[in-house]
């Protein structure tokens, strides 16, 4: 047995709120969830939105975060909180939650899978967008874990403000954390990346890099690069990287076009000559800068859940999840409700949709390979049954 469904609100963050919406999804479902998911924005009333539903549904299995748009089965949203539970005897669900994600991310990621049964099968994660290093966190789970084991899930949120986002685990609102619901059951899984960007420009190598910044490519300063590439275009760095990611080519499958893993820059440094982004830069990597448009955003979600479907095997599609970059949301614009549109029909229409705008995406590329974290990038994971 197997039972999904999703709920908005967009009315003020309150205890009441909170309440309706816990007592809506239970109508929904018809019984109290054994899991449940929470995504919002960001808005006063927030701890009384998370107290009344957690107060109503009747179990602490509850994750989330806040997010830059939300998505469920009726679409994109912004400036709501989405409800999404499951009833099931084929999965039993279990959550985690590691503090102080900033001081050392990977010891995070570490400590949080070994608070998870060994017999977990897949994980959503949910972390602070703005003080974790997401490739450090998953390189510290899949430590304990295994490669083999899908992660998938997003960066928290906080609308476009950079400020504090929050992640929700039980009845707790945390900051600075990564949370976790572990899968461990009689399920299957299938999984989809595509971000819809291709490369443009010449290759080039990365070296000298720390982390997240990049300091050098082919010996020279990396933002004089960007200005001979960019022109006086360059003067709007570090947005101009969100239209133009740079994509790590010798870290993707096979045909370097098919699956780029993008980086977004996020702030750069005039007197050192360096960009910041939103992922690692690995030191030697071979990159280049790639592009897209909304018309291959968009297409690339469809293929994405297209890919998930066919991961997914003769198992019959039961729930989707999809996580979605907020580049892709200011790419698009106004026309940010077709991707989860499109996603929804190629992966069956009437199935529950859950997901959100993240600040960087977790998924593998491939089924039994790592885990990574991605920019600009659109993954659709879908739960089903034999």
């Amino acid at each position: 047995m197997f039972k999904a469904e999703t709920v908005t609100s967009k009315g003020r963050f309150s205890a009441e709120t909170g309440r309706r919406l816990g007592k809506s999804l239970i109508e929904s479902l018809g019984e109290e969830p054994d899991a449940a998911w929470l995504f919002s924005s960001v808005g006063k009333g927030l701890p009384q939105l998370v107290a009344g539903i957690t107060d109503t549904i009747s179990t602490n299995v509850l994750v989330g975060c806040t997010t830059y748009g939300e998505i469920s089965s009726e679409g994109f949203s912004s400036g709501s909180a989405v409800l999404g539970g499951i009833v099931t005897d084929r999965i039993d669900f279990h959550i985690a939650s590691v503090k102080d994600l900033g001081r050392d991310s990977e010891a995070a990621g570490k400590k949080l899978a070994e608070k998870l049964p060994s017999s977990v099968q897949y994980v959503h994660i949910f972390s602070d967008g703005l003080t974790g290093n997401g490739c450090a966190i998953l390189r510290g789970m899949m430590s304990v874990l295994g490669p083999e084991i899908p992660i998938c899930g997003g960066a928290a949120a906080d609308a476009d403000s950079f400020q504090r986002t929050l992640q929700f685990c039980g009845s707790e609102l945390l900051s600075d954390a990564v949370v976790a619901i572990g899968f461990c059951g009689d399920f299957k899984v299938g999984i989809g990346v595509k971000s819809g960007w291709s490369p443009i420009g010449i290759t080039r190598r990365v070296t000298r890099s720390s982390g997240r910044v990049l300091y050098e490519l082919d010996g020279q300063p990396a933002l004089e690069v960007y200005k001979r590439f960019f022109g006086k275009h360059a003067e709007n760095l570090p947005l101009v990287g969100i239209e133009y990611p740079l994509g790590l080519v010798d870290r993707c499958l096979d045909d370097p076009s098919y699956n780029l893993i993008l980086r977004a820059s996020v702030s750069v440094d005039q007197s050192e000559g360096s960009i910041s982004y939103a992922g690692e830069i690995p030191e030697g990597a071979v990159v280049r800068l790639t592009c897209g448009d909304a018309k291959c955003t968009i297409d690339a979600a469809e293929k994405a859940a297209r890919m998930a479907l066919a991961d997914l095997g003769n198992c019959d599609p039961a729930m989707v999840f999809f996580f979605s970059c907020m580049a892709r949301r200011i790419v698009l614009g106004r026309r940010i409700g077709e991707e989860s549109q499109r996603v929804r029909q190629e992966a069956c229409a009437g199935l529950p949709l859950l997901g959100f705008y993240t600040y960087g995406e977790f998924c593998p590329l491939k089924r039994g390979g790592p885990s990574l974290l991605h920019n600009e990038t659109a993954t659709v994971s879908i739960i089903g049954f034999q």
